[in-house]
């Protein structure tokens, strides 16, 4: 028993050693991540895109498809029958080139008979049994299909360019929930910094007026009111925390890798204005959001699938080439060939082929429609996106303005109170105050980011260029520089 605490405790410091180790390798292996590297990720593991690349293999498949409709179909066929039906036996026998007169019968004819005619020949009617070997290569090729071939070509191409509309809209979305995640996780640190200041202004609070009370100047309801006041803050810091911890949970949801994964992050990005006119955003939109090029290419899509419906009236030709061989054993004897065309047009159907194309054409109305109100969509959200931007630059500019007056407003107040002359109440007020506008300034400046964003989306141009990333001296001159960087309102 004398040797088995030691024991004990050389274990424990031994696992506690290891764990340190182990936590610094942790540490060390974490990734840090520029917001251009986050996107990367984001773009590489995110399902949704994953799946718009599945949607393109398969129009790419679709295209070769309805292309090698074109081609001649060549089918290769090998079979073996044994019968002795009258009809198919002598069928079989002709294309073994194998028939003899005596298949018709020749032993039983008499020319003597007058009745000869009238007799039915038993080697013609009641036959052995034959076996026949066969084997056949035949080439299909479609002449005029009435433009179904060529419906489906366009119908599959439109899809593919759809798709690929889809693709980029995908990896735009993906950009902006990256950016919203990013920066949602510094704007959780900036509210964490604004609880920290307010600690330790409360904390300060605390010492002045305990000195306060100490002197006898006020009273003890004064020091318990700080103290309270103190507490709440701590509160509010532990709030901010997790906040920042949400954020992060977020940002790791975003980029597709596991919560435990650790993920030091890069500089600060904002994301810049568009350049031009902001009056031609609205017309650029329409040009270049690939929702919008989606939803048009779509539409060709149905104007091939039109096509294909509207086929069925007209006339179908094709040619046929075929060659066999016929054996009553295992081989490739008798061998003889067929070529041809043939026509085949439907004439009635009852209305089958008319409410094929009614549904088509309604199909494409249905669409039209659709295409017409996302763009009416668009062009509001391009213009309350760009409003949004431009008020959020010049919230930021009031907003710091506001925290200068707040911090003056708060040191009068505080020199007020321990000189004696305000209140408690006062000086309570004046640093809620000061942080609310410290709050708002950092809303204000994540609104200035998050509605570029937007504004950029809409028309159809958010990428990885559209954003900068702010050095960590620059950061003071940001909000300045989004108040600057604005264009006027259309």
């Amino acid at each position: 028993m004398t040797d088995s605490l030691p024991r004990r405790i050389r274990i424990g410091l031994l696992t506690g050693a290891c764990l340190y180790v182990l936590g610094g390798m942790a540490l060390a292996q974490a990734e840090t991540l520029d917001f251009r590297q986050a996107v990367d990720v984001a773009l590489k593991q995110n399902p949704d895109l994953m799946g718009v690349q599945a949607q393109m293999a398969q129009a790419r498949a679709g295209i070769n498809q309805a292309e090698g409709a074109r081609m001649p179909k060549i089918t290769v066929s090998a079979g073996v029958t044994r019968t002795n039906d009258a009809l198919n036996v002598f069928g079989i026998k002709l294309s073994q080139r194998q028939a003899t007169f005596n298949d018709f019968g020749a032993g039983q004819f008499d020319p003597t008979n007058p009745n000869v005619l009238s007799i039915a020949p038993n080697s013609l009617n009641y036959p052995g049994s034959v076996n026949n070997f066969n084997t056949r290569i035949q080439a299909e090729l479609p002449l005029y299909t009435g433009g179904k071939i060529e419906g489906y070509v366009q119908q599959a191409r439109s899809m593919l360019l759809a798709a690929q509309a889809g693709d980029q809209a995908a990896r735009q979305q993906i950009i902006y929930h990256a950016l919203q995640a990013y920066d949602g996780v510094y704007t959780a640190r900036a509210f964490k910094g604004v609880a920290a200041k307010a600690l330790e202004a409360a904390q300060s609070q605390v010492k002045t007026v305990d000195s306060l009370f100490k002197q006898g100047v006020v009273i003890k309801s004064d020091l318990l009111s700080a103290q309270v006041r103190q507490e709440e803050v701590k509160l509010q810091q532990d709030q901010a925390a997790n906040m920042e911890a949400q954020a992060i949970d977020a940002l790791h949801v975003v980029l597709g890798v596991p919560l435990n994964q650790p993920i030091t992050l890069g500089p600060e990005v904002m994301v810049t204005m568009p350049e031009g006119d902001p009056n031609a955003w609205v017309g650029q939109a329409m040009e270049r959001n690939p929702q919008i090029q989606a939803l048009q290419h779509q539409i060709a899509a149905a104007s091939g699938k039109i096509e294909v419906a509207r086929a069925d009236r007209y006339p179908q030709v094709g040619a046929m080439a075929r060659f066999d061989t016929n054996d009553p054993n295992v081989g490739f004897e008798s061998r003889s060939y067929t070529v041809g065309a043939q026509l085949n047009w439907t004439l009635f159907d009852g209305g089958v082929t008319q409410n094929a194309v009614d549904q088509a054409v309604a199909k494409r109305m249905e669409l039209q429609a659709k295409l017409q109100s996302e763009q009416n969509q668009l062009g509001m959200q391009v213009q309350d996106s760009y409003r949004k931007a431009v008020d959020a630059a010049h919230q930021v500019k009031t907003r710091e303005l506001a925290v200068m007056q707040a911090e003056e407003a708060a040191r009068i107040v505080s020199k007020r109170y321990a000189d004696g002359v305000g209140t408690l109440v006062e000086v309570q007020g004046a640093q809620a105050q000061l942080d609310k506008a410290r709050a708002d300034l950092i809303l204000a400046k994540q609104q200035v980011n998050l509605q570029r964003a937007a504004l950029r989306l809409a028309i159809g141009d958010l990428t990885l260029d559209a954003t900068q990333p702010i050095k960590p001296q620059a950061q003071a001159a940001v909000a300045q520089a989004a108040a600057v960087d604005t264009p006027s309102k259309p």
